[in-house]
């Protein structure tokens, strides 16, 4: 797995580096990560333009990762909207930009503790009108838009991680979009989560 950082400090490549990321750079613009093709990129929301950067990388493709120091509502929301699939607040614990880009380079969204709450509570949009989810459709996709993995989400159901598996899959087929990362930002923009 790869990451590219925009905006963040220097410790963070290291702690990336250690924890098994190839880290391609650190860079001072949108055009030049996507030049460099990485698994996620990581944006420090301080950095300048950083919520317009965001936009552009998720257009651009890449899976985009939030960092701030702050974490208050209204700027987790504006990453999201911009198209960040991940939010982890910097406390100061590496470990969690870490883990955060290991499972967004797996796919998956990534929020730090209590965002995803954050995020689907704010976005209590109506859901789209042609489309039309099972009971159970819906609960495996609320748990997937809160990080969870199929095997989490099996023993929270009772049901197997391939019947998980399945369900993401027929999601995959009724809504618009190709992977788990993009199912998480349909299902918070469309309420459907």
């Amino acid at each position: 797995m790869s990451a590219v950082l925009l905006h963040g400090p220097p410790a963070r490549a290291e702690v990336l580096r250690s924890g098994g990321v190839t880290v391609l750079g650190a860079v001072d613009s949108v055009e030049r990560a996507l030049g460099l093709a990485p698994d996620v990129l990581v944006v420090d929301l301080a950095g300048p333009g950083a919520l317009a950067a965001v936009g552009a990388a998720s257009d651009g493709g890449l899976a985009v990762l939030a960092v701030s120091d702050s974490g208050e509502h209204v700027e987790v929301l504006a990453a999201v909207r911009a198209g960040a699939i991940g939010f982890v607040v910097d406390t100061g614990r590496p470990w969690d930009v870490l883990d955060a880009v290991t499972r967004m380079a797996a796919g998956e969204p990534a929020y730090g503790p209590g965002l995803a709450a954050v995020v689907l509570e704010a976005r209590g949009l109506p859901a789209a009108a042609d489309v039309h989810l099972t009971a159970r459709e819906s609960d495996v996709l609320r748990l997937v838009v809160e990080g969870l993995t199929a095997r989490q989400i099996a023993t929270r159901l009772g049901l197997s991680p391939r019947t998980v598996e399945n369900h993401v899959q027929h999601l995959l087929g009724k809504l618009p979009v190709t992977n788990r990362a993009a199912l998480v930002r349909y299902a918070i923009e469309h309420g459907l989560a």
